[in-house]
């Protein structure tokens, strides 16, 4: 993949192999690129080793029906990758969804060994929302969360 053709050839690498086994919902490979005293961190809580990321993996599946990642900004450092990326997908009822995100993994021996997600929660409640009830309460929350700003 060229998006990361400007990174250390194995973080690129392993970058690319960790995105690939997200997008073709392969579980065993997601869970080959985690080490085993892994934490992912991601909406004020932190999940722990391999439990804690097939936990994250079907708690993203059990929303999205699939998805793809397009890079924005990409850097790597030492052990550290940053990227911030958007997430176009299709969720379980067949709704389109966007969303801005940015992540933070940590490698050890090619591993990942913290993965830190960060996204807006009510950017992804509002792509998640069903009904009437539920998108006018999450519109009136982001409005209020702007007051001021605009």
């Amino acid at each position: 993949m060229t998006k990361y053709k400007r990174l250390p050839e194995e973080i690129r690498k392993a970058a690319e192999k960790f995105d690939d086994a997200i997008v073709n919902k392969n579980l065993n490979l997601v869970l080959e690129c985690f080490a085993d005293d892994c934490e992912i961190e991601l909406l004020g809580l932190t999940l722990f080793g391999k439990d804690g990321a097939t936990k994250w993996f079907y708690w993203m599946y059990r929303h999205i029906k699939s998805l793809k990642f397009i890079p924005v900004t990409i850097m790597a450092e030492g052990n550290t990758f940053f990227e911030e990326f958007i997430v176009k997908g299709i969720l379980r009822n067949g709704d389109e969804f966007t969303s801005k995100q940015s992540e933070v993994l940590v490698y050890e021996n090619l591993k990942v060994k913290s993965l830190r997600l960060y996204f807006d929660r009510l950017d992804f409640a509002d792509s998640i929302a069903h009904g009437f009830t539920q998108k006018a309460i999450i519109k009136q929350v982001i409005k209020k969360s702007q007051e001021g700003l605009a």
